[in-house]
Order: C-alpha cells, then structure tokens, then sequence
C-alpha cells in the first residue's frame, strides 16, 4: 500500500534514509533526525512530503518529495529527493508505485516535470527509472554549494 507519511512513520522513514545513505556509500554523510524529518514535513510551515510503502504495517519504502518551479514551463514540478524501497521488497512493484504516485500527482495539479538525481554507477537504479520513461539531462551538470564554500560566500 501506498499513502502520504503520517506523523507516526518518521522514525522508519529517518532509518529507511540512512539505509539509502549506506546504499549510496555514504553513511557518514547522512546526519538526518527524526526532529529534523517531523518538523519538515508537518512543522508549521512544511516545504517538504512524503509517502511510505507499507507491508504488513510496515515501513518498507519512502518518497520524499518538494515543489519546484520551472520558469519556462510556467507552473510548479516535482523534485524527488529520495526513493527508497528495502531490497527485500525490490521487485515488487512498490518502487513504481511510489514513482506513479507522485506522477499522479503532476498530472492531476498540471505541473510539468517531476525530476530527480541518480547517482552514475547505480545501474539497477538507472535500467528502472529509464523503463518508466525517464531519460537523464544530458548537458546539464548539478553544482552545490556546502559547508565552508557556503559560510563563506553567504556570510
């Protein structure tokens, strides 16, 4: 089953997001608390949403999800920040349905794109998204700016 997170599903979301961490080999890099996670989604003013795949009354996978807005398109979209399904659940069908869901949602509110990151090695991750449709940005590279780089131009 899928549906929109509930207040009671952050803890196995926060887990589910440091097991993709691991998956993505970077553990370390992961410091997301359930506080953080509860006050983004359902704080005061969430900019943050989710859904979970749920098996049994568990928590097996996450969508997390936030608005964008494409300035040429004219209307909002979607970036996924994280899709995450066990890998005792891979192969289910619950990572499609995820996707579709929030596919669902930019047709049903007209937003024009719903876009994400994959990272170049995860293959298995890469022969998914491209059976659904989805097609990487060739020409486009992602910059960020963290950490000192961002103190310091921002201070």
């Amino acid at each position: 089953m899928i549906r929109r997170a509930r207040e009671d599903d952050v803890a196995a979301m926060v887990e589910l997001v440091h097991e993709l961490a691991r998956y993505e080999e970077e553990p370390d890099s992961c410091h997301l608390t359930e506080e953080q996670l509860r006050t983004a989604l359902f704080g005061p003013d969430p900019a943050l949403f989710g859904h979970v795949a749920e098996v049994g009354g568990a928590v097996v996978g996450l969508s997390l999800w936030f608005l964008n807005f494409s300035t040429w398109e004219g209307v909002h979209g979607i970036y996924l920040e994280d899709l995450y399904v066990r890998p005792e659940h891979r192969g289910s069908g619950l990572g499609k349905q995820l996707l579709r869901t929030l596919a669902s949602y930019c047709v049903e509110r007209g937003y024009a794109r719903l876009e994400w990151s994959v990272l170049d090695w995860n293959e298995p991750s890469i022969a998914f998204y491209e059976a659904q449709g989805a097609f990487p940005m060739d020409g486009w590279s992602v910059y960020r700016l963290t950490g000192d780089a961002l103190r310091s131009f921002g201070g």
